[in-house]
């Protein structure tokens, strides 16, 4: 389900809040397009952490510590990331109002990104918004190999571990579906979504450079509970 936004609305960081407790985003239809559309799929992608997977080799990829995982150091670069073209896509849904917005969603403490750097460069990072119990994830890029799966799975434990209980992916693609994300209905969303936010989880609960150790004790542990 998708409609164009009203011109009597002004789409303000509150509205995009509001919509987002409604279980709508906005996209663009390309980075060109100065208008924005509000989505509500009819089949939601959802990562349960209750359920999240780590594959065996990526565990042992995140112990070697190819990168340096930081918190909400740089949203314009990922950002940015997220946006710029890659093989089969030559186009993005980020436009520059989704970028305004975002940043200040960001600077509003709502809107977070968790990145991976090599070598002082950013090569792959993620951003979503957080909200009660709920983040909802936006996008992600990876310019390195397993970049974003890394950034992915710091997430998941910066989530479990603040008291989160729903990762919301907007959609299902191959790549997230590896992890352990399903599709539900919007019904099912919506109860999920409406059990989310009586819940306020702590993004921060979990130390800004906690060890690659801590971070697969925290998904391994909650996964065998």
């Amino acid at each position: 389900m998708t409609a164009r936004e009203s011109p009597l609305l002004e789409i303000t960081p509150q509205v995009l809040l509001k919509a987002y407790t409604c279980g709508i985003f906005p996209m663009a239809e390309s980075a060109d397009d100065p208008q924005l559309y509000w989505i509500e799929p009819q089949a939601r992608g959802v990562l349960p952490l209750d359920a999240v997977r780590v594959p065996k080799r990526l565990q042992r990829t995140i112990r070697q510590q190819p990168y340096v995982i930081r918190i909400d150091t740089d949203f314009d670069g990922v950002i940015a990331g997220c946006a710029a073209p890659r093989p089969g896509r030559r186009t993005t849904w980020i436009n520059d109002r989704i970028r305004k917005l975002y940043r200040e969603l960001h600077q509003l403490g709502y809107c977070h990104t968790v990145e991976a750097w090599h070598q002082g460069r950013l090569v792959g990072g993620l951003y979503g918004v957080a909200l009660g119990g709920a983040f909802f994830g936006e996008s992600m890029f990876s310019e390195m190999r397993d970049a974003s799966k890394i950034t992915l799975i710091y997430l998941c434990a910066r989530l479990i571990y603040g008291g989160f209980v729903l990762l919301d992916t907007q959609f299902v693609t191959d790549h997230l579906r590896q992890f352990g994300t399903i599709e539900v209905d919007r019904s099912e969303f919506h109860r999920q979504l409406d059990e989310a936010l009586t819940i306020q989880g702590d993004f921060f609960r979990l130390e800004r450079d906690v060890t690659p150790e801590r971070v697969l004790e925290i998904m391994l542990g909650h996964k065998n509970r």
